[in-house]
């Protein structure tokens, strides 16, 4: 059986970098538009500037044992959070 796959609304898309400052330092993210917009779509649940929210994640991230780098971070927090 042959799974049929489409691509999502708007078509597939690479990363797109954004500067952001975390922690009084200036950082690039580089993440797909969708994960963008979970991101803030997130930020705005909680109730937090988009940069506080990345904080956060990376806050998290660097405690880990084998830390993983911050885009990689923050989309498998938002696949974490959104599959609840």
């Amino acid at each position: 059986m042959a799974l049929d796959i489409i691509a999502p609304p708007g078509g597939f898309y690479g990363p797109v970098k954004r500067s952001i400052t975390i922690a009084g330092h200036p950082t690039s993210i580089s993440l797909e538009p969708i994960f963008w917009a979970a991101l803030e779509a997130a930020a705005v649940e909680a109730a937090l500037p988009l940069s506080a929210l990345v904080a956060a994640i990376d806050h998290a991230r660097i405690s880990a044992e084998d830390p993983p780098n911050l885009a990689s971070a923050i989309r498998t927090w938002l696949m974490a959070t959104t599959r609840r």
